[in-house]
This record gives structure tokens, C-alpha cells and sequence, in this order.
């Protein structure tokens, strides 16, 4: 599997604005990316719906599970990894290396591999009371993660008014820019 384009990993947790990423994926197909979605599994299940167009849409397989041990890779390998919307767990999950799911064992691993990766949270402003949550923020950005958080991304709501059509994706897929700009 070869390709011309820069690969990026775009994976998403179960929270609101999972549900634009057919939007997301244009547009970062559209700034020249090739795109292989994973999902978290609870993601996977909201958006089961629209899982054919999405493959369509990427001409990839979308994953929200590890393969068997010796099937081969069905993604190309990835040049930049996008985590958003990161729940509460994600971020906690990652930053402690629980890798239960596919997508944290990926960006878990992603950090040894030495692979560039850029995250947006989608938390409300309770979850954010929770002391693990600035702590992971903190231990991610220690391991070189590139989080989009506070006064330079996502900016937490309050419980049950959160507003995902005004989830800042743009920031995310202009920092995607930049990092594989940066390579």
C-alpha cells in the first residue's frame, strides 16, 4: 500500500461531534490528506449507520478493532495520528496506557513508534473537576502529544449545553497541517 499523499490516523471517541466526521474527512481529504478512520467502540456504534459511506468516503476499512494476530495491515502506515473528539476516557485511558480499545492501543503505541500525534478533548466542564483528567492532559503533552485544550482548542462547556456544531475541528486539522508541514 503506497500513496503520494501524507496518511493520517483519525480517530474518534463517543461524544456529539463524532457524528460530522463524513464533514471531517472531506476536508482533511480536501488539505491533501489521505484518511483512515478508527473509532472508539461506543463511536462505532453511533456511527454504524453511516460506516459504509465512511469507507466509501476513505476507501479504507473503518476499525474500531484490533486485527488477529497475523492478518495483515489493512491501512497504509500513518504519517500524523488525530485523536478528537477525546472523551474523558480516551484521554485517561491513553495517558495511563489502558489499551483495551483500538484506538488508545494505537496512539498508546504511536508514542513509542515515534509517530507525530495531535488530540482535541470533548469534555464538559464537571468532567474537567475530575483531578486524573489535567493530570493525563499534562502526562500527554509530556510524551509529545500536541493537545488542543483551553485558551489553543477545546474549550469545555457546561454539563448537557455543550454546542458540537461548534466543535473547533478546523484547529485540529491545522495543527494536523503544521506537524506534517513541520516533517
Amino acid at each position: 500500500m503506497t500513496t503520494t499523499r501524507p496518511v493520517l490516523y483519525l480517530f474518534g471517541s463517543a461524544a456529539p461531534p463524532v457524528f460530522d466526521m463524513a464533514t471531517v474527512v472531506a476536508d482533511a481529504q480536501d488539505r491533501g490528506f489521505e484518511v483512515c478512520l478508527g473509532l472508539t467502540p461506543t463511536a462505532a456504534h453511533w456511527l454504524e449507520p453511516q460506516k459504509t459511506e465512511l469507507e466509501r468516503l476513505t476507501g479504507h476499512p473503518v476499525r474500531s478493532a484490533y486485527k488477529l494476530p497475523g492478518e495483515p495491515d489493512v491501512w497504509p502506515k500513518a504519517d500524523v495520528i488525530a485523536v478528537a473528539p477525546a472523551t474523558f476516557n480516551t484521554v485517561n485511558a491513553w495517558a495511563l496506557g489502558i489499551t483495551r480499545d483500538f484506538v488508545v492501543g494505537v496512539v498508546a503505541e504511536g508514542i513509542g513508534k515515534g509517530i507525530p500525534m495531535v488530540a482535541m478533548p470533548c469534555v464538559n466542564a464537571a468532567y474537567v473537576q475530575h483531578r486524573q483528567f489535567e493530570r493525563s492532559v499534562a502526562e500527554l503533552r509530556e510524551m509529545g502529544v500536541r493537545v488542543l485544550y483551553g485558551d489553543d482548542g477545546f474549550v469545555p462547556n457546561q454539563p448537557g449545553q455543550g454546542k458540537p456544531e461548534e466543535y473547533p475541528w478546523h484547529l485540529l486539522l491545522g495543527a494536523v497541517e503544521e506537524i506534517v508541514a513541520g516533517r
